[in-house]
């Protein structure tokens, strides 16, 4: 069972910045990307971010590339994203999710094919 920890949510006036952790723990991880989604209320689940096994291979989502840096950690069970230059528009709860699918799933929107997600943490950003 592999479980996703997420930490760093928070509120923040717009402009300013976040940083989220997600910690993955349990058995069977072994090469796998990991990303960020994020679901605001009202609105579809949407991809923010991910990165892969060895943090060499990153993808974006339009509305946050520029802003957003997702990145692993030195202990590859760790993925962050720093958030600067935060919008009232990034206000949402922000998964954690992993898997050795998860950047082929992202590329064709085949979200089913992600193996594990996290509980979220909540981001909202403030004008």
């Amino acid at each position: 069972q592999v479980q996703l920890e997420e930490s760093g949510g928070g509120s923040v006036q717009a402009g300013g910045s976040l940083r989220l952790s997600c910690t993955a723990s349990g058995r069977g991880l072994s090469n796998y990307a990991m990303g960020w989604f994020r679901q605001a209320p009202g609105k579809e689940r949407e991809v923010v971010a991910a990165v892969s096994w060895k943090g060499g291979s990153t993808t974006y989502s339009n509305s946050v590339r520029g802003r957003f840096t997702i990145s692993r950690g030195y202990a590859e069970h760790t993925a962050y994203l720093q958030m600067n230059d935060l919008k009232p528009e990034d206000t949402a709860v922000y998964f954690c999710v992993a898997g050795e699918l998860l950047l082929g799933a992202v590329a064709t929107h085949k979200y089913g094919d992600i193996d594990y997600w996290g509980r979220g943490t909540q981001v909202t950003v403030s004008s």
